[in-house]
Parts: structure tokens; C-alpha cells; sequence
């Protein structure tokens, strides 16, 4: 018989899979947060803002900002700081001379078909009814040279007239889109359809070159625009009602000048008046009343102590989705200070810049580029045709410094630590730095010839030694 040894068992450490299972009590369905969370989806950026949807909110939008103060006045402040008097053109070429006619020759015709006003309308447009849209058309009876002329369309009538034609996919309202997604057409009613007597069925095709579409797109994907005060709407809707109920009580309360009431039991000893009874009373008046009966007035408790101060924090949140801070909602800044009304203010100028930039790239840029295809028709600016691109920027109105003294004081000290440029400066102000050194060599040059440059110096050093005094 042969024996086997056996071998000696040796413990071995297996590593086993372990699945991690992390969770987020936001994504938890619970009794609590099951009605809060209903109406949360699925859907796509174009699918959540379909024709209907906006269509509601649009309504909406108009019905408040036209009957809201404070919904007025934020769409007229936004419109106001973003477009104000208008952009201005700056030519960047080395000609100079060409660069100013170009200038003065595109401020002439902005002026002529009031493009500044056009502008602010749009702003409005994009913040009620979420996007803005223009169509670039000839106009004969312009008095210059380049017919071009802006024509301001409501968003109602960009749409899809027509239900069961062959569509792509990827065509969205109103708008019909390449495989890259890029707009190649629109179609636009002839009309509105909610004129008096519209047939409502007439429509046309326009080229995506000759539109302007601008709207801001909060999701990728997203080609047409739903109005910027969306998530205010219930907020507005709030406002006016709690404004109407106080007014309501106030007007209860002073409705009833005075009341009878007794301290006796009831069947006690009191003269018998009848119930609810009304006594007209006269100015000036001393009467008698019946035996055990007081005279007594509603207490005016409305509006209440909190009223005040529950409107600034529900128009603070109203104002909040359009980064506008609370003392421009209210157009009022008592209690702030400089240093807090500034730093409010700068979160809001930001975000100016950013929707300047923005029209600039989407609305004045195209609208630019087909003047130019316009200007390079006509003799007067046949030097167009050569250039292939035509380097440009925009300016915009300044925003004026709270406390100009000390604006003019930091702005001394960038200048002569050179970390800034007069272009800069000038450029904060809304200003082209060319064209004001200019008139600045032609100011100095007169006050030379007029013997006015050394007065004013020497009036400057008299102000300087006061202040040192």
C-alpha cells in the first residue's frame, strides 16, 4: 500500500467585487416631494418649448408686462442700459479717411431707418416674448444710398401654418434646419394671427440670411427662445394679488366709520336696536345713544408692517433671473450705501456687457454685413468689393460712475501706472478714443489761438493748492 501525503491547506485572501451604491436624495421620490416634483420630464430643449408652450407664456408675459408696473418698468431698464442711444460703428482699417466716411455714412443711415429705437424693441421682445425677429428688405424710399431697411416681426408669426406636410426631423417651428442644424429658412406669415380679419393661411419662405433671430438659448439644442421672465410670471402674479388683498382690507376697514356694541349679556339691559341696521351720520354732529350702547371704530391694521418689506424681497426674487439688482427693479435705493449700491451694480453691468456682446455677434454684425453688401453696390464705397472682411467693433453708451471724483482719480492713476489705455478709458465711456483725441487737438489748438490754454492751466493749479490747503 502507498501512502500519499497530503499537502498542508495554505489560507488564501480572495478579493471579492463590491459595488459601490451612492445615492442623491435629490433624485429620492418620497410622500413629501412627490407633488413638488410632477411636472418634471424628459423632454428635449426643443420639445419643452413647443409652439404651444410658448404661445401660453408669451400671453402671459405681454398680459403682465402691460398691466404690471414693475414688469414694465425692468423690460424698459434692461432695454434702456443694453441699446441706450444706440451702437456706434468703429471701421478699424489703416485708411483713416475711408474709415470715417464708412462711419458717418452707416451712422446717417442708422439714424434714417431709426435703427436705436428698433433695437430697444427687440430687447423688450426677447425679454417678454423670449426672441426677437427682424427681416433685412429693401426700401425704396430711402433718401440714401444704401436701401437697406430693418423690419422689426413679431415671434407669433414665425411659425408652421400648415399641419401634415413632410417635415424633417430636425425642423423646428417655424424654422427649417441643415443636417448641421444651422437655420437655411424661415417661414413667417404674411400677417399676424391676431389681426382683425387675418386669413391667417398666407405665408412665405425667407432666406435665413435676410432674418435676424435673436434669442438666448438655455439648453443645447434649444432654437427657439421662451420669454426671460418666465420663472417670474407666478411671482408677478403674487405681487398683484397680495397688493389687491391689502387694498382690499384697507378699503373693508374704512368702509364702516363707526359701530355700535354693547358689554351687556345678551337680554340684558340695553336699549333694543335692530341688527346690522345702518344710521347715516353728519359732519360735526353730537347725538345721544340708545341706553348701553358704545360707539366704537374699526381698528386700520392695513396695510400691515410687513407689507413693505414682503414686496422688496418677492420683486428681489422677480429680479433675480434677470440679474438686475433690487434698488434698479425698484428704481429706488434708499438704505443702500456706495459701497453696497456698487457692488450690486457690478454684477449687473456684467452681465450688460455679456448682452451687448451678444447683440453685437447676433443682430448687429449680420445687419452690418448685408449694408456692406448693399454699400459696395453703389460708387461712393466701391473700395468695399476689395476687402474680404472689414474690421470693425461697436461701442455702446458709458455707465456713468457713481462717484465721478474718485472714478476720474483711479482712472489718473491706471493711465500713469500703465495698466490701462486711453482706448480703454475711452471705451468704458462708450466713446471712440480716435475721434475724441481728435476733437480734443482741435479744442487745445482754438484755446491756443484764443489765448485760453494757459488760463486754464493756472486756474488748475489754484484749485489744486486749495485742495491742498
Amino acid at each position: 500500500m502507498k501512502w500519499f501525503k497530503r499537502k498542508k491547506q495554505v489560507p488564501r485572501t480572495t478579493a471579492l467585487p463590491v459595488t459601490l451604491r451612492a445615492r442623491y436624495d435629490a433624485a429620492q421620490t418620497t410622500r413629501e416631494n412627490i407633488r413638488h416634483w410632477a411636472m418634471a420630464d424628459a423632454l428635449s430643449a426643443d420639445a419643452a418649448a413647443s409652439s404651444d408652450v410658448r404661445k401660453k407664456i408669451r400671453e402671459r408675459a405681454r398680459y403682465e408686462v402691460a398691466n404690471n408696473s414693475y414688469a414694465k418698468g425692468i423690460t424698459l431698464t434692461l432695454a434702456d442700459y443694453c441699446v441706450g442711444t444706440g451702437p456706434r460703428l468703429q471701421v478699424l482699417t489703416e485708411d483713416n479717411a475711408f474709415n470715417n466716411a464708412i462711419e458717418e455714412a452707416f451712422l446717417r443711415w442708422s439714424h434714417q431707418v431709426g435703427l436705436p429705437a428698433k433695437l430697444r424693441t427687440m430687447r423688450m421682445a426677447k425679454s417678454t416674448d423670449g426672441e426677437a425677429f427682424a427681416l433685412l428688405i429693401g426700401n425704396p424710399r430711402l433718401s440714401g444710398p444704401v436701401k437697406l431697411d430693418v423690419a422689426l416681426v413679431e415671434a407669433d408669426r414665425v411659425t408652421t401654418p400648415w399641419t401634415g406636410s413632410p417635415m424633417a426631423q430636425t425642423d423646428v417651428d417655424g424654422i427649417r434646419l441643415d443636417r448641421h442644424s444651422n437655420p437655411i429658412e424661415y417661414t413667417i406669415l404674411n400677417q399676424h394671427p391676431g389681426d382683425v380679419g387675418s386669413p391667417g393661411g398666407d405665408f412665405r419662405h425667407v432666406n435665413a440670411e435676410s432674418v435676424v433671430h435673436w434669442f438666448r438659448a438655455d439648453r443645447p439644442g434649444q432654437h427657439r427662445g421662451v420669454s426671460e421672465i418666465t420663472p417670474a410670471l407666478p411671482l408677478f402674479a403674487q405681487l398683484r394679488r397680495y397688493t389687491l388683498a391689502v387694498l382690499g382690507a384697507a378699503e373693508t376697514a374704512a368702509d364702516f366709520a363707526a359701530v355700535l356694541f354693547t358689554d351687556a349679556p345678551a337680554n340684558g339691559e340695553a336699549a333694543a336696536v335692530e341688527p346690522m341696521d345702518v344710521v347715516e351720520l353728519e359732519k360735526r354732529m353730537a347725538t345721544v345713544l340708545p341706553d348701553g350702547w358704545k360707539l366704537g371704530q374699526i381698528k386700520a391694521e392695513q396695510p400691515a408692517t410687513a407689507y413693505a418689506e414682503f414686496k422688496r424681497e418677492l420683486l428681489n426674487e422677480i429680479a433675480r433671473c434677470l440679474n438686475i439688482p433690487l434698488n434698479i427693479a425698484l428704481c429706488n435705493s434708499a438704505g443702500y450705501n456706495y459701497a453696497s449700491g456698487r457692488l450690486d451694480h457690478q454684477t449687473f453691468f456684467r452681465a450688460i456687457r455679456v448682452e451687448q456682446a451678444d447683440m453685437a455677434a447676433a443682430v448687429l454684425d449680420k445687419i452690418l454685413a448685408a449694408w456692406i453688401h448693399e454699400a459696395m453696390l453703389t460708387t461712393e464705397f466701391s473700395l468695399l468689393r476689395s476687402l474680404q472682411y472689414l474690421p470693425h467693433q461697436w461701442f455702446f453708451d458709458g455707465n456713468e460712475h457713481v462717484d465721478p471724483a474718485k472714478e476720474a482719480n483711479a482712472q489718473k492713476i491706471r493711465l500713469e501706472s500703465n495698466t490701462t489705455t486711453l482706448a480703454t478709458e475711452f471705451a468704458r465711456q462708450g466713446k471712440d478714443w480716435e475721434s475724441e483725441l481728435y476733437q480734443r487737438a482741435k479744442e487745445k489748438q482754438l484755446m491756443t489761438d484764443l489765448g485760453l490754454l494757459g488760463q486754464e492751466m493756472t486756474t488748475s493749479v489754484l484749485i489744486e493748492d486749495e485742495d491742498e490747503e
